[in-house]
């Protein structure tokens, strides 16, 4: 291929353009000097493409098609190509000084999860997990604020990176579903429109009803199992003008599902100013205080067996399976809610009625 067939040529690799045009010169047996003459520019500035040192500017491009015949878009787009290529090799080669950064985060549960695919060495898997974090760099990560916020709290057990990793896979999910803004009002009637399908079956059908329900009060829900190093049941967050409950799916059975989904819809829904909020599995919580985690956990009981009948029930004292399940049937929630408050009250044993919690099973998202 010569030099003036390149007017329409879309190169699938990288040339240097001083290497073009110097060929596109020996073709025509013209000088640098004659060029330059011709582009009306110094020679230095001919010589300087030549070798690579300066670029060729869209005004030089013009003043090249017009002296050689070849297309200003030829050299624009080769030069683009050139210096494009240039800066990733450049960004390669710090990504590979950075490389040991991706040992912080839980890289085989994020492959294991279709999260982020390994690259052919270190370097590629640490470019594929920038772009899952969505960031540029290592730097950029640690300016994040929800990073620097863990990192800040010596409270919290949990690997900060494995955390914002988590949160990231949850942002993902909920970008894909259509909600309004959050509807307060909505929501809680929503909440109590659920109450009652914590008694029905099969679980995975009903739990899409229970998402759709809060999405059209503006609260994505999204599971995402636990990432190693997370240590989290759930979070309740803001994305813009809509809410997101994102559960970790660590608690199997009904009673510890349901209760932890009604303490983030407490969060959500604990006051005028937005805060976004996560809980540990063992309880710890470093982005909120203990009160903010006793009301959530009152809303969660309170929502799912109101304190008056539950009192009634109690001081009844009789905690039988068929007394549990008359009452469950009455409150027209799961019988194993029940069982788990009671449980968690100490008016029964952690043995005790436990085929009353349901087990359940969810086909979580991928990205």
């Amino acid at each position: 291929m010569t030099a003036n067939s390149l007017s329409n040529w879309q190169p699938d690799w990288t040339v240097a353009p001083g290497d073009v045009l110097l060929e596109a010169l020996q073709e025509r047996e013209m000088t640098q000097s004659e060029l330059a003459n011709r582009l009306a520019r110094p020679l230095k500035t001919v010589n300087e493409i030549v070798r690579g040192k300066a670029a060729i500017t869209p005004e030089t491009a013009i003043q090249l098609e017009r002296a050689l015949g070849i297309s200003a878009r030829f050299w624009t787009g080769l030069e683009s190509q050139y210096r494009s290529t240039l800066a990733r090799q450049e960004s390669e080669n710090e990504l590979a000084s950075q490389a040991n950064w991706i040992d912080a985060f839980p890289v085989a549960d994020m492959v294991k999860h279709n999260l982020i695919q390994r690259g052919s060495s270190k370097a590629g898997t640490l470019a594929n997990l920038l772009s899952f974090l969505g960031v540029s760099s290592p730097a950029a990560f640690d300016r994040l604020d929800v990073a620097a916020a863990y990192r800040a709290s010596p409270a919290f057990m949990a690997s900060p990176e494995a955390v914002t990793a988590w949160l990231r896979w949850g942002e993902i999910q909920a970008a894909r579903v259509d909600a309004p803004p959050f509807d307060a009002p909505r929501f809680r009637q929503a909440l109590n429109e659920i109450r009652p399908l914590t008694r029905k079956e099969p679980f995975a059908q009903i739990f899409e009803r229970v998402k759709a329900m809060c999405a059209d009060a503006g609260v994505i829900v999204v599971l995402t199992p636990e990432l190693t190093g997370t240590h989290l049941s759930g979070a309740a967050r803001w994305l813009g003008s809509k809410a997101i409950i994102q559960m970790s799916v660590r608690y199997r059975a009904d009673d510890q599902f349901w209760f932890t989904f009604f303490h983030e819809s407490g969060h959500l829904l604990s006051g005028p100013r937005r805060r976004d909020f996560l809980d540990g599995a063992d309880s710890v919580s470093p982005a909120a205080d203990d009160a903010d985690e006793a009301a959530a956990d009152g809303f969660a009981r309170d929502a799912l067996l109101p304190p008056s009948d539950l009192k009634v029930f109690i001081d009844a004292g009789d905690f039988s399976r068929t007394a549990v399940r008359s009452f469950a049937k009455q409150q027209h929630v799961a019988a194993g809610i029940v069982v788990g408050r009671l449980e968690h009250d100490d008016f029964i044993g952690p043995s005790q009625l436990r085929d009353l919690k349901k087990p359940i099973h969810l086909s979580t998202d991928r990205t």
